[in-house]
C-alpha cells in the first residue's frame, strides 16, 4: 500500500499524517473523518492560508462597511431561469422612495468617510426605475461614489449618458455566452444583442470601472474558450465568473448545474486564462476552492457578508448580500437606524458558529472556508447547501 504525506491544520499548527494513496485526515474535537485526497493544498499556501484566517478575524470585529447594496426595486423586464429573487415585470413590493434610502446613507457619513464606501444598485432589474439620474447626483451631493448591476436590456446609449452624468462610476453587465446560450438563460429573444450593446458603450468609456460577470452552466460551458475570444475582440478587460447555486427558480432546475469533472475543469479554464493576461479573468467570490484559491480570483476566499458588505432591501429589511436567504434579515429601516442595526447585529455573520454543522462539523478545512458563503445557507440550522471544496476531491 503507497503512502501520501499530508499536512493537516489544526488549531494553529500543522501535524504530519501518513495515509493509505488518496486518503486524508481532517481532525478536530479529537474526531477523525476520512476523505478523498484533494487537490493538494501545499504547504507554503497553507501557511498564507492561516495568516489569511488571523486578518479574516480582525476584521469580522471591525466590521467596517465598504459595500452598500440598494435594493431599489423587485421588478425586472426578464424572466431569467436562474433569478434568485424570482422577480416579475411587476411587483407586489412597491420602488423604495429615494429619500428613505438617502436618510440611510446620510446617517452613515457620521461613522464613515462617504468616499471610501460604495453603493452599488441591484434588483430586480435597476433601469426599471425612472429616476436613477435623481438617485444618482443626491447620492453624490453626499460624497459616495455609486454604480449598479444591469443586464442590460433597457440600456440606451442616451440613458447611459444621463447615468454617467449623474455620477455612475462603475457598472457590471451580465453576459452568459453567445446568442443562443444567453438567450435561453434569460428567457429573451433579443437579450443578447441589447447586453452586447451595453457592453460597447461601458469599455468604450474613458475612467469608467466596469466588469462582464458571466454564469456558467452546461449550455456555455464546451463555448467558454471560444467566448473569451468574443469577449477579447469587444475589448472587454475585466471578466468574472460565477455558477448556479440553488436558490430561487435555479433550485429546481437541474439543466443549469455543472457537474463536479465540470467544476473541475472550470477552475483549470479560470487559471490558464489568468496566466495568458490577455483579459482579467477572476472566479467570484462563492466559496472555498482548496489549491485554487489565490491562483483563480485575487487574494483567498472571505465571504465579507455582514463584515464589509451590507444591503438595504427593497421594503426596508436589512441584510448583507442581497442574495442571501431571508432568514437572516437583520432588521429593517422603516423599524429602527440602520447603523444599530449594522455596528450591533449581524453577530451570526461575524462569528459565524452556526455553519459548524452537517459536512462542516468536523471539516479538515473549516478553519481556512468557515462553511462557506452565506448565501449557501437556507437558515441558520440548514447546513451548507454546496461545497465547493468537496465538488474538487477526486470522485
Amino acid at each position: 500500500m503507497s503512502l501520501n504525506i499530508h499536512f493537516v491544520r489544526f488549531s494553529s499548527f500543522f501535524t504530519i499524517n501518513t495515509l493509505p494513496a488518496g486518503r486524508t485526515v481532517c481532525k478536530r474535537s479529537h474526531k477523525f473523518v476520512f476523505m478523498k485526497n484533494p487537490a493538494d493544498i501545499n504547504f507554503r499556501k497553507r501557511l498564507a492560508l492561516n495568516l489569511h484566517n488571523k486578518y479574516v478575524s480582525v476584521e469580522a470585529e471591525l466590521h467596517e462597511l465598504k459595500y452598500l447594496f440598494w435594493e431599489c426595486t423587485l421588478r425586472c423586464n426578464l424572466s431569467c431561469l436562474h433569478c434568485g429573487s424570482d422577480c416579475r415585470t411587476s411587483s407586489e413590493i412597491q420602488d423604495m422612495p429615494i429619500a428613505d434610502f438617502l436618510r440611510v446613507t446620510e446617517q452613515l457619513k457620521q461613522h464613515y468617510n462617504p468616499n471610501k464606501l460604495m453603493i452599488v444598485l441591484t434588483g430586480g432589474e435597476p433601469l426599471m426605475r425612472r429616476d436613477l439620474e435623481e438617485f444618482g447626483y443626491r447620492i453624490s451631493e453626499q460624497g459616495y461614489p455609486w454604480g449598479m448591476v444591469t443586464n442590460g436590456l433597457a440600456l440606451t446609449e442616451s440613458r447611459f449618458r444621463a447615468l454617467r452624468h449623474a455620477g455612475l462610476g462603475s457598472m457590471t453587465v451580465s453576459f452568459d455566452g453567445f446568442e443562443s446560450e444567453h438567450n435561453w438563460l434569460r428567457n429573451n429573444a433579443v437579450s443578447f444583442s441589447r447586453a452586447v450593446a451595453a457592453i460597447k458603450l461601458m469599455v468604450a468609456e474613458p475612467e469608467f470601472v466596469y466588469d462582464v460577470v458571466t454564469c456558467v452552466n452546461p449550455k456555455n460551458f464546451s463555448r467558454l474558450a471560444e467566448f473569451k475570444e468574443f469577449l477579447i475582440s469587444l475589448g472587454v478587460t475585466h471578466w468574472r465568473i460565477f455558477t448556479i447555486f440553488p436558490t430561487g427558480r435555479a433550485k429546481i432546475n437541474d439543466e443549469l448545474k455543472l457537474s463536479d469533472a465540470q467544476f473541475v475543469e472550470l477552475m483549470e479554464f479560470i487559471k490558464t486564462t489568468r496566466k495568458e493576461k490577455r483579459i482579467n479573468l477572476s472566479y467570484s467570490c462563492e466559496g472555498f476552492l482548496g489549491s485554487y484559491e489565490n491562483e483563480v480570483r485575487d487574494g483567498f476566499f472571505f465571504c465579507r457578508a455582514g463584515v464589509h458588505i451590507a444591503s438595504v432591501l427593497a421594503d426596508g429589511s436589512v441584510s448583507a448580500c442581497p442574495n442571501i436567504n431571508h432568514s437572516f434579515i437583520q432588521g429593517n429601516i422603516y423599524q429602527e437606524d440602520f447603523w444599530n442595526i449594522w455596528d450591533n447585529k449581524f453577530k451570526n455573520m461575524r462569528e459565524r458558529e452556526f455553519t459548524k454543522s452537517g459536512i462542516c462539523s468536523n471539516c479538515c478545512v473549516y478553519d481556512c472556508c468557515r462553511g462557506n458563503g452565506i448565501h449557501l445557507h437556507e437558515s441558520e440550522t440548514s447546513g451548507v447547501q454546496v461545497c465547493h471544496y468537496n465538488k474538487l476531491l477526486p470522485k
